[in-house]
């Protein structure tokens, strides 16, 4: 594409609100952002109809999306059906997230990824596989008949060319401290999840290389008087990252506004953990033979397990400011800066700023997406 002027609206640009200014985008990058009565005359220009133009959100933790669950379909195929179905709620840049499964399914899901970063599908960044290295006790929807020892191919996975950033969700009392140490030396970031660990336990792993906690709260030991158990863990330590599930299901939200507050500014971002039904109309998909129904919001099991979300990333943002009282521009960051922060990858994403991606998304005044643009190419609509 050639050069574009984005005018007419306000502009977060990561760190603060601006009236009055234009982004400028040359190609997938942008060029500059200043005021508008310093565009040059001749340049081609779009008008944001008074809209908020903010950095695109960042999703590390994205199951599945119109109508397709990455475990079912690991494939570039099915990668881009879940890419394209978040887009239209804003996000340019994800994680597609693999559930515990067997071995087989596990190098589906690498080769894919891989082979859809070569084909340059729009906002893949790498891949999330949670499990299946977790503990049953904790197992969530997951299912424990794939529960296991770390596999022999593992190394080799991650060995894979273009691959991207990985993050993997393991139980820490299920695995040895060198494990993780040697993980993080190569670049993965190591989270906790579904696990029972005593807080000792997540010490050792956070002084191994841990960085980070998976969906806060949901499947991990509480914090309790005399047991500060996962939760506590994290809420303490001052450089790891938690992601949230603000959908108003899986925690409540004044647990989340008291986490919020022990936590190290900055430090948790927004996750949808988001299934098939995110940009698609039915009410019920498989899951490892069970049946998962959507209701009121809930994605849940037979017996009431919740599996995953219904949630997209743009809602996420309007719960973060409805429902714990987040400032916007504070809710807009742990959908995109800090995110980017957590991949390392927030030299080129998470701001509106020269040099970075055009990975932008346009919100109406009631926060909901209008237009969404991935390296400077409109995805939706």
């Amino acid at each position: 594409m050639t050069a574009l002027a984005l005018y007419n609206g306000l502009i977060f640009d990561g760190e603060a609100i601006r009236d009055g200014h234009a982004v400028l985008i040359d190609n997938d990058r942008i060029r500059a952002l200043l005021p508008e009565v310093e565009l040059p005359a001749a340049l081609p220009r779009q008008s944001l109809e008074g809209g908020l133009l903010v950095p695109g959100f960042i999703d590390l933790q994205v199951n599945g999306g119109g109508g397709v669950l990455f475990n079912d379909h690991p494939t570039v195929t099915g990668i881009r059906a879940i890419a394209a179905a978040h887009g239209r709620y804003g996000t340019t840049g994800l994680l597609p997230t693999l559930i515990s499964s067997d071995a087989p399914t596990m190098a589906a899901a690498v080769a894919a990824v891989a082979e859809a970063r070569r084909q340059g599908v729009p906002g893949v960044l790498g891949i999330h596989l949670e499990g299946p290295y977790l503990n049953p006790t904790r197992k969530g929807v997951h299912d424990p008949r794939w529960m296991r020892p770390v596999d022999a191919q593992l190394p080799q996975w991650l060995d894979t060319p273009d691959l991207g950033s990985v993050l993997l969700t393991l139980a820490p009392e299920q695995v040895e401290a060198d494990l993780i140490r040697g993980l993080s030396a190569r670049g993965v970031r190591v989270f906790a999840g579904h696990t029972a660990a005593s807080y000792e336990q997540v010490r050792t792993a956070l002084e191994a290389g841990l960085s980070g906690f998976t969906h806060l709260f949901n499947a991990m030991t509480p914090l309790d008087s005399r047991e500060p158990g996962v939760v506590g863990a994290a809420l303490e330590h001052t450089a790891s990252w938690c992601g949230l599930i603000v959908d108003g299901h899986h925690v409540h939200p004044a647990t989340l506004r008291v986490a919020l507050a022990a936590k190290t500014p900055g430090r948790m971002f927004l996750v949808t953990d988001a299934m098939p039904t995110v940009g698609w109309a039915g009410d019920s998909f498989p899951l490892d033979g069970r049946t998962i129904h959507r209701a009121d919001g809930r994605l849940t099991t037979a017996d009431g397990t919740l599996a995953g979300s219904d949630l997209d990333m743009a809602s996420a943002v309007r719960n973060t400011v409805n429902l714990l009282g987040l400032p916007l521009e504070e809710a807009l960051r742990m959908a995109s800066l800090y995110p980017a922060q957590c991949l390392g990858l927030d030299h080129a994403r998470g701001r509106i700023a020269p040099g970075y991606r055009a990975d932008l998304v346009l919100l109406d005044e009631g926060l909901r997406v209008q237009r969404t643009w991935i390296g400077g190419a409109a995805v939706h609509p």
